[in-house]
């Protein structure tokens, strides 16, 4: 009964009532028997309220749910379900909402999961990536984007392009790529403080189903490496030529000169194949050196590693250094403090130890000082090479382990040497996974330290 009273029937209920009434008042100038006549009323007004409960219950009720549930679902609510038990055209309605709505969740789920591996991919994509529409608006940016100008994403969505990327190479790709309707190519040298930057800029179109110009995409590549092996390449060859170059002319030139008669004259004669052999000699071991380094790069370079005792490897390298020492009345001192074994590859770390003694030798002054300090470094050997020469300036630092990189060019071939050592001895330690530093002042001295695992990997 309560029902009856509640704001969904009350209205029914009061309606109903009323016609009963208005219906009595009628009757009653037709019937006498007013007992009679409030029975009937009474009995008519209760069947009508049971037919009300009966159709609420069954028909009106179950719609109420439905139009509720639907409003959910259109709300965006796929979890709302109708819990109703009807059978016949109510129950097929309310099989039917409940499995739409199990379709609109499932949906939603995998539009979702695809949203958030789009937005992965987009977001973790190597190149900057940048979306644009029809109007010049930026919607989307991503995180290498922001990576190479810097800012947030929200110093980017929402704004015009030419606003907020201050770049005309940039603002002219997006121009020819809505112009033209086709992928636009451009190359741009970016800086971020003082490191600079080489970018490739492609801007892509995008159209809908109906071939209608949407907006565009730019894709951002970051070439800086390519570019810089590319540069490198560049100096390779044209060191090498000029490397090259040298000897050639002087054993072209001075074969010449002997040709044309200069054979005849013993003085001149020993003189030339003097200077002919000794160019030969710089040439050889130019090739030797692009030989090693060339060795060194290639994929399939593998270290013959062995155990080697750490005394008996300096004892073979001091004789020959302290030699070439003597000639310019350096004092080389050596202190081993290890007298364990490492596995190392033999033959490479003394080229090593060689080219650095070879080095402070070239570039320290008569009567200097040159120190071999060998010891161990927890699980490393530790090699330090300290001369009072020359020295190195401090710009010039970062450099030094370059093929062909000679901080005075006139003096570095003076001295004999090809340019390629310290890049030779740079590989030769990262091949066995260890590590190189210098540490110099003008005038003062240069100290090279060289760190090498003691079981190397093979």
């Amino acid at each position: 009964m309560k029902k009856l009273f509640s704001r969904a029937l009350f209205s029914y209920v009061l309606g109903i009532f009323v016609l009963l009434i208005v219906s009595g008042v009628i009757l009653n100038q037709v019937v006498s028997n007013y007992v009679v006549l409030i029975a009937v009323l009474l009995t008519v007004y209760i069947v009508l309220l049971l037919m009300l409960l009966h159709v609420f219950d069954k028909y009106i009720k179950p719609i109420k749910k439905a139009t509720k549930t639907v409003g959910k679902l259109v709300e965006g609510n796929y979890r709302a379900r109708m819990h109703h038990p009807s059978y016949g055209s109510i129950g097929e309605l309310s099989s039917r909402i409940n499995q739409l709505a199990r379709n609109l969740s499932e949906l939603s789920i995998h539009e979702q999961m695809q949203s958030e591996q789009l937005a992965t991919v987009f977001d973790n994509t190597v190149s900057g990536l940048v979306h644009i529409d029809q109007k010049g608006y930026i919607h989307l940016v991503n995180r290498k984007f922001l990576t190479m100008f810097g800012k947030k994403a929200k110093d980017y969505k929402g704004y015009l392009y030419y606003e907020v990327i201050p770049n005309e190479k940039i603002h002219e790709t997006v121009q020819k790529a809505f112009l033209y309707e086709e992928n636009v190519k451009e190359s741009i040298t970016h800086y971020k403080g003082i490191d600079k930057f080489y970018l490739e800029i492609v801007g892509a179109p995008i159209f809908n189903d109906r071939n209608m110009l949407k907006g565009a995409v730019l894709v951002i590549y970051d070439i800086t490496e390519m570019k810089k092996l590319e540069l490198t390449r560049k100096d390779f060859v044209a060191n090498v030529s000029h490397e090259l170059k040298t000897p050639i002319t002087s054993i072209k030139g001075f074969s010449e000169t002997l040709l044309d008669g200069a054979m005849d004259d013993e003085e001149a004669r020993q003189k030339f194949i003097r200077i002919i052999y000794k160019e030969s000699q710089r040439l050889q071991l130019l090739i030797e050196d692009l030989l090693t380094l060339s060795k060194l790069e290639k994929e399939e370079f593998q270290l013959n590693i062995v155990e080697v005792d750490v005394k008996q490897l300096l004892q073979d390298i001091t004789p020959i250094m302290q030699s070439k020492a003597a000639k310019k009345n350096i004092n080389v001192t050596i202190n081993i403090d290890s007298d364990s074994t490492v596995k190392i590859d033999e033959d490479r770390v003394k080229q090593v130890i060689l080219n650095l003694l070879d080095n402070a030798i070239s570039y320290t002054p008569e009567d200097g000082n040159i120190t071999l300090q060998v010891d161990e470094v927890r699980d490393q050997l530790h090699i330090r090479v300290s001369d009072t020469g020359i020295g190195i300036e401090q710009e010039a630092l970062p450099r030094i382990f370059e093929r062909f990189y000679r901080i005075d060019k006139a003096r570095s071939r003076n001295t004999g040497g090809t340019g390629l050592g310290l890049a030779i001895a740079k590989h030769i330690v990262d091949v066995h996974d260890g590590k190189i530093t210098v540490d110099s002042k003008v005038n003062e001295g240069t100290t090279f330290d060289v760190y090498l695992p003691k079981e190397t990997a093979i």
